[in-house]
């Protein structure tokens, strides 16, 4: 059968209960109907949870609910179990949906609009220094389990997998709140920023002689007029 034929439900089934019965397996089926093993697990979740009805193409997308699909993604981050087995427990559709949803998270967005995919996080919650000192080290010795942590700290993966990175880098010193502040009033953590840093110094000292030396013009300017008015 050509991959590109478009396989009926009745067949489906039938092969999901083959492979279920044992007198078929899962690899064999794939390589007789023309599709990939993860397919063939795809159906056997789908009708294990939904029956015939999860076989069946539909006209249109379906429609998950915003927090199924938060669930969803929190719980395959806190490893509670694989992509396929994600999707078997929420009865999502295929993998590569529950993958566009983890996308959505990680880029620090929710599931609230239709059209852009997510739209910003409004609550997430400020933290102190030594929060995320104590959640990015915590991360670490839980083997970077970004979703676990974030979740149990109430942030979100993003923040955490930054905040993590930042700790590695720079130590805590990378944990620092420096929005706000100027450059050149920061003290440096690494040779980049203390060349940044006298860089940015140098410019104010060349900007500031500049507005000096014009200033120190216009006065002599003003003096000779003066000294020609007399």
């Amino acid at each position: 059968m050509s991959r590109k034929s478009k396989i009926s439900a009745a067949i489906k089934e039938q092969t999901v209960k083959l492979c279920s019965a044992g007198k078929l397996s899962r690899r064999e089926a794939a390589h007789r109907i023309g599709v990939d093993v993860k397919t063939i697990q795809s159906w056997s979740y789908r009708y294990a949870s939904e029956g015939s009805d999860g076989l069946k193409d539909s006209d249109s997308n379906r429609i998950y609910p915003p927090e199924l699909k938060r669930q969803a993604v929190l719980a395959y981050l806190s490893g509670k179990g694989s992509q396929s087995e994600i999707c078997n427990i929420f009865h999502i559709r295929s993998e590569s949906q529950l993958r566009s949803w983890i996308k959505v998270y990680n880029s620090g967005k929710d599931f609230t609009h239709k059209m852009s995919g997510g739209s910003r996080m409004k609550d997430t919650r400020k933290t102190t220094l030594e929060e995320r000192i104590k959640i990015a080290k915590e991360c670490i010795e839980n083997e970077n389990n970004y979703g676990a942590i974030a979740l149990k700290y109430g942030v979100s993966y993003q923040q955490v997998r930054s905040w993590v990175q930042k700790y590695k880098q720079l130590g805590e010193a990378g944990l620092e709140d420096r929005r706000g502040q100027l450059k050149r009033e920061q003290t440096p953590r690494t040779e980049l920023e203390k060349a940044q840093i006298e860089i940015e110094n140098l410019k104010r000292e060349l900007y500031l002689a500049e507005v000096e030396n014009r200033v120190l013009k216009k006065l002599q300017e003003i003096e000779r007029r003066d000294a020609l008015d007399k």
